[in-house]
């Protein structure tokens, strides 16, 4: 079974998170998916960051629901890059991509731009909330997608089920090997998150998940000799 290694907001842990140079660092040191998060600006545009707020990865403050697109490009994201454009990631990275969104409404903006461009083989899309995941579902025929859980039950098999999901991301702090095996029963994959350290990789390798989420690109590498 293939292990696949996620890029968490790129390589958040060596580059800024969730900017061009930290999406290229991911894809140069080969990891097989880089996750990235988005939210729409004042003016509708599909920003690349995880906050609803710009005030703790750049040198602004405030909410980017209330930001037009060239106010968030006014700032510095970190070691001078910009906030990019989920367009922009398309073209700078040839990896295929997680994209987590956080609402319906980012999962409309989000399927008029997989369905104009053919992403579907090229995009999963993630999310903690089941209607999102439904959503983008019901408007992207054939879309891989995601259910994320960080503090969950027995329940997560379910909710994914019903919402369509295809795979579990959970946060391996609570990760169990009931809920594994009630995953697989339910021809669900299952990604851990977030897995920084030569324990965490044993864990999600015992657990036998389908792939880690990390922060360094160095799991790449040691992923391939942990058993």
């Amino acid at each position: 079974m293939n292990f696949l290694t996620i890029g968490h907001r790129g390589v958040m842990g060596t580059e800024p998170e969730n900017t061009l140079r930290s999406f290229v660092a991911a894809q140069q040191a080969g990891l097989d998916v880089i996750e990235l998060d988005l939210h729409l600006s004042k003016d509708g545009a599909l920003v690349v960051m995880h906050d609803t707020d710009v005030d703790r990865t750049t040198d602004g403050t405030g909410p980017i629901a209330e930001k037009t697109l060239a106010e968030l490009r006014a700032l510095d994201a970190g070691r001078g890059e910009r906030v990019p454009v989920f367009e922009e990631v398309l073209e700078a990275v040839r990896t295929p991509l997680q994209a987590e969104i956080k609402d319906v409404q980012a999962a409309r903006a989000l399927a008029e731009v997989m369905l104009g461009r053919d992403l579907v083989s090229r995009v999963e899309v993630s999310s903690f909330h089941d209607e999102a995941v439904a959503e983008i579902g019901r408007l992207v025929p054939g879309v891989r997608t995601a259910l994320i859980g960080s503090r969950y039950g027995t329940d997560i098999v379910e909710r994914a089920v019903d919402a369509g999901a295809r795979t579990l991301c959970l946060n391996i702090r609570r990760l169990t090997l009931e809920i594994v095996e009630q995953a697989r029963k339910a021809d669900l994959r299952v990604i851990g998150w977030v897995v920084n350290t030569q324990d965490h990789l044993r864990l999600v390798r015992s657990l036998q998940l389908d792939g880690a989420t990390t922060d360094y690109p160095e799991i790449k590498r040691t992923a391939r000799f942990t058993a």
